[in-house]
């Protein structure tokens, strides 16, 4: 297993958390924000909004920096970008093969 694809199954396991989505969008939309004002956007604790960023910061999609005693978060969009290329690659090797499939089969050979 390659390093990005590594990289891209935590970036899967961490979004498949709809809360962690939509606390990334929220993220997005604000540019940086802190848990605190994260958790005015979801039906969670601000504490649940803490653990969720660190699911989400350890898969690379966001990062946190320390200001005074706040931690700021922004979305860290490379990562989605890798995540969006690999999709992508697995996407044209799909069509690849089923353009091969249906070219047997339009073919009329066994």
């Amino acid at each position: 297993m390659t390093a990005e694809s590594e990289a891209a199954d935590e970036a899967f396991a961490a979004l498949a958390d709809p809360t962690r989505r939509r606390l990334l969008d929220a993220l997005a939309r604000h540019g940086e924000a802190t848990a605190t004002v994260l958790a005015a956007e979801v039906p969670v604790s601000r504490q649940a909004v803490v653990k969720h960023l660190a699911v989400l910061d350890r898969a690379g999609l966001v990062a946190g920096r320390r200001e005074g005693r706040e931690m700021r978060y922004v979305v860290r969009p490379e990562a989605l970008g890798a995540t969006a290329r690999l999709l992508e690659r697995m996407a044209a090797e799909w069509d690849a093969r089923l353009a091969v499939i249906k070219r047997i089969a339009e073919s009329g050979q066994p």
